[in-house]
């Protein structure tokens, strides 16, 4: 794996990013692990002494910025994972601006601005970052789904750029773009992955992902990742 075992993570509390903390935090990595709300983390990744909480709301920018800073006199960061992420799903005309501007700035405004903070010291000492996108980022549209499908399409766009630039430096980025995983993100849904046990995704298979990824050896780099269920299948709430 990669050298640098200090990481920032983002969505770190829950879902797919409280996976990839117990991953990390259990094959030696120190993690920085940025939530809103840790009430009901698990607390086996709470009592990690690899693992330090970071309580902050990635859209309030001044203090992502100050909380990002503070952890870099603290520790060099080699590896960043924008993982955290928000969805309202429905005709687009019922999405309402506070809700499509708050889709924007968590699912792709905060990980540009993290990459910006990091890539400096990444070009000059090598660095990962590994962006949690969707797999509606490469469907050519996405009915009662507009918005958040373009945005995690900004995030594949976003990371497929930043990729050309530093790779030259040794910097590596990879977007995995999972299909219908079972977490909370579908809270604001009236639809969620049907029970078959093939018809969705665990999390702890988006953290798998995250490690295979981590461990490839110096000189290979895995822009996308997608990883499907092997049923297409949903149900309503």
């Amino acid at each position: 794996m990669s050298e640098n075992k200090n990481v920032i993570l983002t969505g770190a509390s829950s879902g797919i990013g409280e996976k990839i903390a117990l991953m990390l935090c259990s094959t030696g990595y120190r993690v920085f692990g940025i939530g809103r709300d840790f009430e009901k983390t698990d607390k086996e990744l709470l009592n990690n002494s690899l693992f330090e909480k970071i309580v902050c709301d990635i859209t309030d920018t001044k203090d992502l910025t100050y909380k990002v800073k503070e952890i870099r006199k603290e520790a060099e960061i080699g590896i960043l994972i924008n993982n955290a992420g928000c969805a309202w799903y429905g005709l687009h005309e019922e999405i309402g601006p506070d809700k499509i501007s708050k889709m924007v700035r968590t699912n792709l405004e905060a990980p540009m601005i993290l990459a910006q903070m990091l890539l400096r010291d990444f070009k000059k000492n090598g660095g990962t970052i590994i962006n949690i996108s969707s797999v509606t980022a490469i469907s050519s549209s996405n009915p009662h789904g507009a918005a958040y499908g373009a945005i995690k399409a900004g995030l594949l766009s976003f990371g497929n750029s930043i990729f050309e630039e530093a790779r030259k430096y040794g910097v590596r980025v990879t977007t995995i773009m999972p299909d219908m995983t079972r977490t909370n993100l579908y809270r604001n849904a009236d639809f969620e992955a049907d029970d078959a046990v093939d018809a969705g995704l665990d999390p702890k298979e988006v953290a798998e992902a995250v490690k295979y990824i981590l461990e490839r050896p110096y000189g290979v780099a895995i822009p996308q990742m997608v990883i499907r269920p092997q049923l297409h299948r949903i149900k309503r709430k």
